[in-house]
């Protein structure tokens, strides 16, 4: 009798343990898919998901306020996307918001981004379709690095050919680095530029004391006098005004 009532006592403790974690499943799967909230549906036509399935995040300020509720092709080239929101979230959320696919970090689960739109606009409706933008992939992102990466690869190159160039005495830079009798020329070169422009200042002195040009030149140094003069004139008003 016993043994009977014991074996009673531990069936019913079983079954009220399993009936407990089968309502606490219901509870927390339910929770996640809405089931016992006020909630409102929008839609989004992709290009490419990117990945996203069915139950992942949808979320609003970053925020989770929804999930995934289903996927479904359209065409060869369209996929509609269901989502299932929170109700105290649709007041936030304008007819003009946008949706666009995200991930939880570098490589996690992927989600939908939610851009509120115009707060001038009225609030998007039950069952509306919003519009997406294209989710950038790392397909893309990788092949754009490659790109960068290829080019920088070159110009590396390129620099490499010329400091090259340049050890060996090729072109001009090259040359005066490495020919000693290139480099003494263009010293030379420069001298004699140096000396032909103290020839050309020595030969205006003597010209300026010729007399047949020393008027001339008496003339040009009136006239650059008197305009100095008539310049300073017109400033001691100005600077009496200041005053």
């Amino acid at each position: 009798m016993k043994t009977e009532t014991g074996n009673r006592l531990r069936l019913g403790i079983f079954v009220t343990v399993a009936v407990a974690m089968f309502i606490l499943v219901i509870y927390l799967v339910g929770g996640r898919q809405h089931m016992f909230s006020n909630t409102f549906h929008i839609s989004g036509i992709f290009k490419d998901i990117a990945g996203l399935q069915v139950g992942n995040n949808v979320r609003f300020s970053g925020i989770n306020i929804g999930t995934i509720d289903a996927v479904e092709i359209i065409s060869d080239s369209t996929v509609r996307v269901d989502m299932i929101l929170e109700k105290h979230t649709q007041k936030f959320i304008k007819a003009d918001a946008s949706a666009s696919i995200g991930s939880e970090g570098l490589m996690g689960n992927k989600v939908i981004n939610i851009v509120a739109g115009n707060p001038g606009c009225p609030p998007v409706k039950d069952g509306a379709t919003v519009k997406t933008l294209i989710p950038v992939s790392i397909d893309q992102i990788m092949a754009s690095l490659k790109t960068t990466a290829d080019n920088a690869a070159l110009i590396t190159g390129d620099v490499a050919v010329v400091t090259g160039g340049m050890r060996t005495g090729q072109g001009a830079i090259g040359k005066l680095l490495v020919d000693s009798t290139f480099a003494k020329n263009l010293g030379q070169t420069m001298v004699n530029a140096k000396n032909a422009t103290d020839g050309l200042n020595q030969n205006m002195e003597a010209a300026k004391e010729n007399f047949l040009l020393k008027g001339y030149f008496k003339k040009k140094e009136k006239a650059a006098q008197k305009a100095k003069e008539e310049e300073s004139e017109k400033n001691i008003p100005r600077q009496t005004d200041k005053n």
